[in-house]
């Protein structure tokens, strides 16, 4: 046998693709910390946090409107499963943090979706999940976009950017008040 054969089996890397986007990156340079040119290994049992504290994320967005510790992602093994995923945080206690619809509070978390944006303040990062096998490290590749993220994939972060009905009446008017619509025939009115 040759050593070719005899090699190791190599196994697939889970990425974490985070694509960064925000208003005044041209003037005020908040990514300047952040690299972009090449993937980086996290070790599985490692948190990857982002915030503005260099002595405690290692993804700094140099804002004072950014919290020390903005969120966190957690590399985890789904149970009675070999799929991985990510878990998200929201470790500010002043600003909200938007995945996708859903709001996440000081200290609330929710499982990553495959593909997502995250929302805080101005912020818009664009999440995307590659698949793969290693347990021992995950990797992430930064990038960064020239237009908002939001516009590009027209996947809202805010629920009051919904659609309105012809009519003009939104249906969650009716679900806050408790009812439902109904519908009513023309010869009623």
């Amino acid at each position: 046998m040759t050593s070719f054969e005899e090699a190791k089996t190599e196994e697939t890397v889970t990425c974490l693709h985070l694509t960064f986007y925000h208003p005044g990156q041209a003037e005020k340079m908040m990514f300047r910390c952040l690299d972009f040119c090449k993937r980086e290994q996290v070790r599985a049992d490692d948190t990857a946090k982002f915030g503005r504290d260099s002595s405690v994320c290692h993804y700094n967005l140099m804002d004072t409107r950014v919290s020390r510790i903005q969120f966190s992602l957690q590399f985890y093994r789904k149970l009675h499963t070999s799929e991985y995923g990510f878990e998200i945080k929201n470790l500010s206690k002043k600003t909200k943090l938007t995945v996708n619809q859903t709001e996440l509070g000081h200290l609330n978390k929710i499982d990553l979706p495959w593909k997502c944006i995250i929302c805080f303040g101005d912020y818009q990062i664009l999440a995307e999940v590659q698949e793969g096998e290693s347990v021992d490290y995950f990797e992430t590749h930064l990038h960064l976009a020239q237009a908002p993220i939001l516009q590009e994939r027209c996947l809202p972060c805010l629920p009051s950017l919904q659609r309105i009905p012809e009519n003009g009446i939104s249906p969650s008017i009716f679900l806050s008040q408790g009812k439902s619509p109904t519908e009513i025939d023309e010869n009623e009115l």
